[in-house]
């Protein structure tokens, strides 16, 4: 593995750490998960089968460790896991349309939809859900506008990080 390539994933998973920290959970424990942006972020950018693992493991133990979802922990590593691995299944199908802004943003929302429901469906199995919500009220409460929230921030965030990876001669995918 590259050693550049390493030391950008680890910066968008310290980024997605510090914004998954101070973002407070808004209904029933649960919060908008703003590492998924920048774990979809470093598969777009280094779309390799050992980036994914990495990225799905570190980013779903750390979101685990920082969620405020009672028993969120193991939720969070098999979502993200899982998450990470189809994300990068459609980027490999639609490689082109992966490279545009647009396909970024999209694949975003594909991606944080995934998410929403891996993890709501792990946490009912694992642990039930908080306060007796339901899941349709999780999804539409806290899932819905996760996936507006991570589609806009990728929709910027992304052409950035792409001009900066070209300037600082890190090759972008």
């Amino acid at each position: 593995m590259n050693t550049k390539v390493l030391v950008v994933l680890s910066l968008f998973v310290a980024m997605g750490l510090a914004l998954h920290s101070i973002i407070p959970p808004f209904f029933s424990g649960m919060k908008p998960d703003m590492m998924l942006t920048m774990m979809f972020l470093g598969i777009l950018l280094f779309p390799h089968i050992r980036n994914v693992f990495l990225l799905g493991a570190v980013t779903g133990v750390l979101s685990g460790l920082t969620t405020g979802f009672p028993g969120g922990l193991l939720p969070n590593v098999i979502d993200k896991f899982v998450t990470a691995f189809v994300f990068y299944l459609l980027v490999i199908f639609i490689k082109k349309f992966a490279a545009s802004t647009a396909g970024a943003g999209i694949l975003t929302a594909v991606g944080t939809l995934i998410s929403g429901t891996v993890f709501l469906t792990a946490a009912l199995f694992i642990v039930g859900l908080p306060g007796g919500a339901g899941f349709m009220a999780l999804f539409i409460a806290v899932v819905l506008p996760t996936v507006a929230l991570n589609t806009i921030a990728m929709v910027f965030i992304y052409p950035i990080v792409q001009t900066i990876l070209k300037r600082s001669n890190i090759a972008v995918e």
